[in-house]
């Protein structure tokens, strides 16, 4: 595959990281035990969402407290906040009763996304299966949101306007970026303090036990998508005796030398093959879009954007970066082709109204945004070592974007900062499970999946025993659960419903694609 070759090559650049501490420790140990009986014994005190919350009635809310050190369950605490829609106990299609199962717990991804919303899949038609026999329960991680919110900078200077996105930097833009990344790095050392360091993907995992305690559960149900794959796997390491069903809904690798540098580089490349899917659909519908008959023309269509918008940007908000922003969208989901082709249709015709709309950033987000991001780097950068030398980046990225430019450079600057960054590093852990020490769990995934590539799951799978993994065929949306595919949704169903899994592997033709549209 050549998405598996550039990743090949770029990991043999990667220096030796430096020695770091382990992630787990007895005495966390002890302190998760200790919140967890706590957590039991108090529960979880549901009422009213608060009208900020945007959350419909349905919707119960709360607040879970988990210690800010786990190796000090009695000192500093922090509060996470938490949504719950009660299992509705009827099957949608005959109204008869359903036996409750338990609290489905759901972590939606980042680091840095928030699961409060994921109550209101209780009411979409896929979901009311689940939600007759689950109490569909989400929560904002530690960071997220109210729940102790991180921040390493002024929002109101997160939106900068119209910015240049050069797919082969210059020496000058590369000081320029990674000046800026040591700047943010500081300011998150500077507005968390000592409490930066404890915003790491084990503690996201402990957080999930006293959740579970808190709910009055014995075990775990949960489903985990994108980075909740990786909080789910740890999970399943550190408590395999407290999972009772567990999904991995598109999969993180896991490998400890992959967390988290090398996966930066798989996703770029990854995301060059989706944007060669997106750029081949749009030269089928070449006839509804016009940008080019092949793809190699839609792509000279796209440069063509990209070049009238650094000199000019679209209604003074929308530069090469915000249109590159909203084009990775499209690399993500596949229903988000049809927009995005559009808008690039529009604007060579002469009318950038559309894709103003599509990538303009919004003031009104800027402290959501800056938050999401703030607890990426927290987590990312505190969990593994990073290249601290930015010649290494340079070396590895340079190499990688001659073959996969469309997003190299852009994962480059997002993670930049964790190479300055000021918090201790960690060593992953060592995710596995041996026969017989974890009930059957479920794999998702997509072959073409760029944000997590399809090597995770086959690494997911292979770590841990006993578990099935689901493929969607020449397919790359990212998120299976709940999704278009009907085959991959029925074994979800089978599996959080009766506890079936379908042998070792099992496969799904690829959903359709989406239809063009004028």
């Amino acid at each position: 595959m050549r998405t598996a070759a550039l990743v090949a090559a770029g990991s043999l650049l990667l220096t030796t990281p430096a020695p770091a501490s382990p992630s787990t420790s007895a005495s966390e140990a002890r302190g998760t035990a200790v919140a967890a009986a706590r957590a039991a014994s108090e529960g979880i005190d549901f009422g009213p969402c608060t009208e900020e919350q945007e959350l419909p009635p349905t919707v119960e809310c709360g607040t879970l407290s988990v210690p800010l050190d786990y190796a000090r369950p009695d000192g500093e605490r922090i509060r996470l906040t938490v949504s719950r829609s009660r299992a509705t106990g009827k099957d949608p299609a005959t109204g008869r009763a359903v036996p409750r199962q338990g609290s489905l717990v759901n972590n939606p991804g980042g680091p840095g996304v928030s699961g409060m919303y994921f109550p209101m899949l209780g009411v979409v038609p896929g979901w009311k299966r689940l939600a007759a026999a689950y109490d569909l329960v989400g929560y904002a991680p530690r960071g997220v949101g109210r729940s102790a919110p991180l921040s390493c900078t002024d929002p109101a200077t997160f939106h900068q306007g119209p910015a240049p996105a050069p797919t082969h930097p210059t020496a000058a833009v590369k000081r320029e970026r990674a000046a800026r990344a040591a700047a943010y790095a500081r300011g998150c050392a500077e507005r968390a303090g000592d409490a930066l360091q404890h915003y790491t993907s084990p503690n996201n995992a402990r957080d999930l036990d006293v959740l579970r305690a808190a709910l009055g559960e014995t075990r775990l149900t949960f489903l985990g998508s994108s980075y909740g794959t990786y909080v789910g796997a740890l999970y399943a390491t550190l408590f395999p005796s407290h999972v009772r069903r567990m999904v991995f809904d598109s999969a993180v690798n896991p490998a400890p030398d992959r967390i988290w540098y090398r996966n930066g580089l798989a996703r770029s490349a990854a995301f060059e093959d989706r944007w060669a899917d997106f750029r081949a659909w749009a030269a089928r519908h070449h006839a509804v879009y016009g940008l080019g008959d092949t793809a190699r023309k839609v792509g000279d269509s796209y440069d063509v954007v990209r070049e009238r918008l650094a000199r000019e940007p679209a209604g003074g908000k929308v530069g090469p970066a915000q249109l590159h922003a909203s084009m990775l969208k499209a690399a993500y989901y596949d229903d988000h082709w049809p927009q995005r082709a559009h808008a690039l249709s529009a604007y060579l015709k002469g009318d950038p109204a559309p894709l103003v709309e599509q990538a303009e950033e919004q003031p009104e987000t800027a402290a959501e945004a800056e938050n999401t991001r703030a607890v990426y780097l927290a987590v990312q950068c505190n969990d593994a070592p990073w290249p601290t030398d930015f010649a290494v980046w340079d070396r590895d990225n340079t190499r990688l974007a001659r073959r996969a430019p469309f997003g190299t450079w852009d994962n480059v600057w997002t993670n930049l900062p964790c190479a300055s960054w000021p918090a201790p590093r960690q060593r992953p852990l060592d995710v596995r499970a041996g026969a017989g020490e974890l009930p059957p769990t479920l794999i998702l995934a997509a072959e073409r999946d760029a944000a997590t590539p399809y090597d995770g799951a086959l690494e997911l799978h292979r770590r841990l025993a006993g578990a099935a993994l689901v493929t969607e065929r020449d397919a790359g949306s990212h998120g299976l659960a709940g999704g278009a595919n009907a085959c991959v949704n029925a074994h979800l169903t089978a599996y959080l419903l009766e506890g079936r899994v379908p042998g070792r592997r099992a496969s799904c033709a690829p959903h359709p694609a989406p239809a063009p549209r004028a």
